[in-house]
């Protein structure tokens, strides 16, 4: 089983559409995670502009919401790097936990929370300094997570590799505690994902084939919606009404209606989808074809692919990842 690199490295990670200096066009940052770098795609043009060479297996992605920066997770180095998107150059390689995975950043942009599956951690960078000011302990194999639009919470899936239920855990990122963990009723929760006024946060569950509705006022699940084969990255449109979910089993994305926590469409892509990102303009959703080292570009008003987008080897993606 391939999923986010299962194994005991459960992966995911990141396309991100970020903005790489003031007054620029949308970029992609796409983690290739069998080449070490990180394309950089011109979503204007759907064009890869710049490859920026990372550590190994790069995964994670996440973008600074001024765009300046993007952090990606090498997940066999044990380490962050941060690219400077003026240059498209790593300026700082920041050591974390072991088998980092998720990463995602503060709306404020001073805080970039990293899970380390192996250390059942996240750690906490501050980008002032790129230094690690916090580690917490999480829940058994943190893999994705979430920061809430804002800012106070973070929601870290923890995949099980027990018989035990999955869960995802809440950090309060005041106090960088872990303030409350939501049972699930699946095994292994992947991505997450909130929506744009911070009411709900959604789960994939890579064995359950499902994604579960998280009331985040009550802190408990409320749905569970069915989707594909193996769902593993999703992302929620800036209106919150749709919810994509990429379903690496059967080369789907699921559309679920967040109105009716139902997945109301299907959309074949390439093989092995993994990661998922929405467009500022919530016009166009980029999955990451880990297989097919592809991007697919579906086009949210006929769900529809519209472009297919060669990038690097082995994209991924993974996490909350719109720029500005």
């Amino acid at each position: 089983m391939r999923g986010l690199r299962l194994g005991l490295w459960v992966a995911g990670v990141g396309i991100l559409a970020g903005v790489p200096g003031a007054g620029a066009a949308p970029f992609a940052y796409v983690s290739n995670d069998l080449s070490n770098d990180v394309s950089v795609l011109d979503i204007a043009t759907n064009s890869v502009v710049a490859t920026v060479s990372v550590g190994q297996f790069p995964q994670g992605v996440a973008v600074t919401p001024d765009g300046s920066r993007v952090y990606v997770a090498n997940t066999v180095d044990g380490t962050v790097s941060a690219i400077d998107t003026a240059v498209n150059t790593v300026v700082a390689t920041v050591p974390v936990g072991i088998r980092p995975t998720g990463v995602a950043v503060t709306p404020d942009g001073s805080r970039v929370y990293v899970t380390n599956i192996n250390s059942s951690t996240v750690s906490v960078i501050a980008t002032a300094t790129n230094t690690v000011v916090a580690t917490m302990v999480e829940g058994p194999n943190p893999v994705g997570l979430a920061v809430s639009p804002n800012g106070s919470r973070v929601y870290v899936a923890n995949w099980s590799n027990t018989n035990t239920i999955g869960s995802v855990g809440v950090i309060d990122t005041t106090t960088n505690t872990v303030v409350a963990t939501v049972q699930l009723t699946g095994l292994n929760p992947v991505g997450v994902a909130v929506s744009p006024v911070g009411s709900r946060a959604y789960v994939t569950d890579y064995t359950n084939n499902s994604v579960s509705v998280i009331d985040t006022a009550q802190n408990m699940v409320v749905d569970v919606v069915p989707v594909g084969f193996n769902a593993e990255g999703l992302a929620v449109t800036p209106n919150g009404k749709s919810v994509y979910v990429a379903n690496t089993g059967d080369n789907t994305v699921s559309v679920i209606d967040t109105a009716l926590n139902l997945a109301m469409a299907t959309v074949p892509v390439g093989h092995y989808p993994q990661g998922v990102a929405v467009t500022r303009d919530g016009s166009r959703v980029y999955v990451a074809n880990t297989n097919d080292n592809t991007m697919s570009v579906i086009d949210t008003a006929t769900n529809l692919v519209v472009a297919t987008v060669p990038v690097g080897h082995g994209p991924l993606a993974f996490g909350n990842f719109i720029g500005p």
